[in-house]
């Protein structure tokens, strides 16, 4: 019986020659390293290093979360991915009654400088690659990032990292977004501008379609609407009078990996092709490395299963697996534990065994792209890249993403794939070990971790202190030079540096933006 893939093209039980009538290896292939990157954006990819073991944590407060990546580092990290919580995500201090009861909860309360000092603290920012889940206030991260690492003497051009900064997505699928799209594609213009001066070696961000995949996104529907993201953002830059060359060799990507390792890998190897091609073909850019998409994953959350959790430690390997053969620059391996709570230091630590059995025990990082000339992968990876052009089509055919989010395209599209996903897993169609196969009639009983109801108390006083002991008038003088720029058409990032080294915190910030931008509304609200 033929089978469907997860963008709902068949799968043959056999693949032959006949599968690739008319392809042709110099066109579609190319070498590793070189146009359109099919085989990957590096000529030797792993065979002599191996991809950025990152592993994405915070939790409670800065000093715990420092604790954790200390340990993670410790015990072979080589990058750094922090998970900050809801009110921070928001724009939104610890102290503001609209956040009471998430402090903490599902990463780590970053409300000043001082927080941002305590959470990198003993750590080397100059050698350590550190990439922030961050999206609507990922200026005011980044910029307390900077300010810390001036504190000891850093230079911007030793920084090195990843701002995710992608507010598109939040509208489609997430939901983590503060001011309208407009405005925001300015802030995320201005910091591409900023970046490209002090912070050359920064990421300024990443195009997520991780997000999109666990709203229920197809493999295409995922490349397809994260492309479309990328085009906005590139269209935003250009009107912002940067030249394509300028910015885009630091914009990055930041995929799923489930566990339909054919699929995935045929997947990944679509985007890069589809991207270098936009670039090369679409807005004329000439450095190789602007036609390169260069990508984070992250293994499928939504695929873990609160049922029998020790099985999940087979998915991640399986997904992890998936991510490197289909050519990651980096990769976070989620714990088997998270469907149910935050990780525990030993499952975290499980997680990136994980990542160093695949690059050191397997002969898969030996040779570059293995799978090239698969009949079954080629074939998968033509299929996956026709259905996701048709979608990229459609977007633009409404007018851009930026157009098609207030339609209600993409987040429509995702829901109707999700709920498809939903009924054929619950009519057994589509297999879950576990939860409608498998099954045990006891589950064993586990105990989570828990973040301590307390820290949000601490986290209070903590920040009654900074304002106790601030210089109000220089605070208060920098927020109202924030306040004209956003006001106006100069750059933001310049006085909200000096604001935020004047102690102003991240929800004064924010709020003295949604005084001059407003604050969002999706259209079903409207």
């Amino acid at each position: 019986m033929t089978r469907e893939s997860e963008s709902g093209t068949p799968i043959e039980p056999v693949y032959g020659p006949d599968a690739l009538t008319g392809w042709d290896p110099a066109t579609e292939l190319g070498e590793p390293g070189a146009y359109p990157y099919t085989r990957g954006v590096y000529p030797t990819m792993y065979t002599g290093r191996p991809w950025t073991m990152r592993q994405y944590a915070g939790f409670g407060t800065a000093a715990e979360s420092n604790a954790r990546y200390r340990d993670l580092i410790a015990h072979g990290v080589t990058g750094l991915s922090v998970a900050f919580d809801l009110p921070t995500q928001m724009g939104y201090d610890s102290d503001a009654p609209l956040v009471r009861g998430e402090v903490g909860r599902v990463g780590v309360a970053v409300d000043s400088i001082e927080d941002m000092r305590e959470l990198f603290d003993g750590i080397p920012l100059d050698r350590v690659s550190t990439s922030m889940t961050i999206n609507a206030p990922a200026a005011v991260l980044l910029l307390l990032y900077e300010l810390v690492a001036e504190e000891r003497g850093i230079a911007g051009d030793r920084l090195t990292g990843t701002v995710q900064n992608d507010i598109l997505k939040e509208y489609i699928a997430r939901g983590t977004y503060i001011f309208p799209p407009r405005p925001s594609l300015r802030l995320t213009a201005d910091l591409f501008a900023y970046c490209a001066a002090a912070l050359p070696r920064w990421n300024t961000i990443s195009i997520s379609g991780y997000h999109m995949a666990e709203a229920g996104a197809s493999p295409a529907q995922e490349i397809a609407f994260t492309l479309a993201d990328a085009v906005a953002y590139v269209r935003a830059a250009l009107a912002a009078g940067m030249a394509v060359d300028d910015f885009a060799p630091r914009l990055s990507f930041f995929f799923v990996a489930r566990t339909t390792l054919l699929e995935e890998v045929a997947k990944f190897r679509a985007a890069r092709r589809m991207w270098a091609r936009i670039m090369r073909e679409e807005f004329g850019a000439r450095d190789p490395r602007s036609w390169m998409l260069r990508f984070h994953t992250q293994t499928a959350g939504v695929q873990l299963t609160a049922q029998q959790p020790e099985a999940n430690l087979v998915r991640v390997a399986v997904q992890a697996l998936a991510a490197v053969l289909g050519g990651t620059q980096s990769l976070h391996t989620n714990a088997f534990d998270e469907a149910l709570a935050l990780p525990s230091d030993k499952s975290a630590r499980l997680a990136l065994r994980t990542q160093q059995i695949l690059a050191h025990e397997t002969d898969v990082p030996a040779t570059v792209d293995p799978f090239a000339g698969s009949y079954a992968v080629e074939r998968l990876t033509d299929d996956v890249e026709r259905a996701a052009l048709g979608l990229l089509r459609r977007v633009e055919e409404l007018g851009g993403a930026e157009a098609a989010i207030e339609l209600g395209y993409q987040k429509g599209e995702i829901e109707r794939n999700a709920y498809r996903i939903a009924r054929e897993t619950e009519a057994g169609e589509r297999v879950v070990v576990g939860v409608n196969r498998f099954r045990l009639d006891e589950e064993e009983p586990y105990t989570p971790l828990r973040v301590d109801p307390a820290l949000e108390t601490r986290q209070r006083e903590r920040l009654a202190r900074l304002r106790a002991h601030r210089d109000t008038r220089t605070t208060d003088a920098a927020l109202l030079d924030l306040r004209e720029a956003a006001d106006g058409t100069a750059n933001v990032l310049p006085p909200m540096k000096r604001a935020l080294r004047a102690h102003a915190t991240l929800g004064e910030v924010c709020d003295t933006l949604r005084s001059v931008w407003g604050v969002y509304q999706p259209p079903d609200a409207r």
